[in-house]
């Protein structure tokens, strides 16, 4: 179950491995370092463009898919899905997750979604492993 778990780590994680492609990727259209506003940084982030927008968005999308990927480990753990499963279904989503942020910077968009419908799939499994140990 530590690969499991390890996981959890390293999704809760992401997020803000994308974020700091955001905040520091990239330079302005004349070259020049693109710079941290920490006094605003909302209003920064909501004039980015390009690589950097792109960096903003994997980093928001790897927030909102977390919570499932956690109940989706938690509810098959109490369910006694065997860990091997779980273990398996848990690097299959860490995987899948990192591939989307990095698909998301590259801008390839048909790849990013099918790395997304992978990423949900595996938490589909864990719910329907879990479900049918207890139905």
């Amino acid at each position: 179950m530590a690969i499991a778990y390890a996981s959890m780590l390293i999704v809760a994680l992401l997020p803000f491995i994308w974020i700091y492609f955001a905040k520091f990727g990239g330079k302005h259209e004349d070259g020049t370092p693109r710079r941290y506003n920490n006094y605003a940084p909302r209003a920064q982030q909501a004039k980015l463009e390009g690589f950097a927008a792109r960096a903003l968005w994997a980093h928001n999308n790897a927030f909102e898919s977390a919570p499932a990927f956690f109940a989706a480990v938690l509810v098959a753990v109490q369910a006694g899905v065997p860990a091997d499963q779980i273990n398996t279904a848990a690097l299959v989503f860490v995987m899948a997750r990192v591939l989307h942020g990095v698909l998301y910077l590259a801008n390839l968009a048909w790849q990013r979604s099918l790395a997304w419908v992978v990423g949900l799939l595996a938490v589909v499994y864990l719910f329907v492993q879990a479900i049918s140990r207890v139905a």
